[in-house]
């Protein structure tokens, strides 16, 4: 059975959340955290149908190609 101790520290772990500086940490929670970001971020941009690279000065917007894999 679980003692108090084990208990808070499982609260503490499951209440963590992804902050940008995990990128940086070397703790194996962060890095976990900092690489499912990224996972999901890029399955993302992937998923969009008509995703483009958006030029925040002033330039024409990149359309990313979807072209399957060879």
């Amino acid at each position: 059975m679980m003692g108090k101790k084990d208990n808070k520290e499982s609260l503490k772990i499951a209440g963590k959340q992804y902050h940008t500086d995990d990128y940086e940490r070397n703790d194996e929670l962060s890095s976990a955290l900092a690489q499912t970001h990224e996972q999901v971020s890029d399955s993302y941009y992937e998923g969009e149908i008509n995703a483009k690279v958006d030029n925040v000065g002033g330039g024409k917007e990149t359309e990313i190609p979807r072209k399957g894999y060879e």
